[in-house]
């Protein structure tokens, strides 16, 4: 099933999610809808905040440069992250979007490579290393488990940028979700 993804102002987007304790058909049924969610979206990456669920997990989808596919999820991450480099974002190459934040762009940086680690749906371990997009994936994901959008952490003058896209969109408020598939916001 195809859920609502909010938008930037719904408090569960804001706050740290919780950590997974059942593993039942509940979570299997959240992350089959945020699978569907997701590629309906379109989107690389969602966590469960982003449909309402104070839960830490997400799901995500990347095509790699050597053309591999990959596709999961992961419970309970954790993220270690190599130096994020310092200077300007560059808007070609360090753009990104959100989910939560629909049909805005703004450039930020990240670290070059990350290890996730956590669990997936059997609780077996799940243990990536990642480079380049993928990490950044991992990136803008794991920060939503902990409340924090990308839009948080823009640098100036980015980071008014959104704010007033923010703003100017009628966002910042709770309740605003949108249904992929469909053009109206609701709320």
């Amino acid at each position: 099933m195809i859920r609502p993804i909010v938008i930037t102002g719904t408090p569960v987007l804001h706050q740290k999610a919780l950590e997974v304790t059942a593993f039942d058909d509940d979570l299997m049924e959240l992350v089959e809808d945020m699978y569907e969610t997701m590629d309906k979206a379109p989107g690389v990456g969602l966590a469960a905040p982003q449909v309402g669920v104070n839960l830490r997990v997400f799901v995500y989808n990347w095509e790699l440069a050597d053309g591999t596919h990959q596709r999961g999820v992961v419970i309970n991450p954790t993220l270690e992250l190599s130096e994020i480099p310092e200077g300007e974002p560059d808007w070609e190459t360090e753009a990104e979007g959100c989910l939560s934040v629909p049909g805005e762009r703004f450039p930020i940086r990240r670290a070059e490579k990350a290890v996730l680690t956590g669990l997936d749906l059997q609780q077996n371990p799940v243990h990536i290393e990642a480079e380049g997009w993928f990490a950044r994936i991992f990136q803008h994901e794991f920060d939503h488990l902990n409340g924090i959008l990308y839009v948080d952490r823009l640098a100036e003058p980015h980071r008014s940028d959104a704010q007033h896209a923010i703003q100017d969109n009628g966002w910042g408020v709770p309740g605003l979700s949108w249904l992929p598939g469909e053009e109206q916001l609701e709320g």
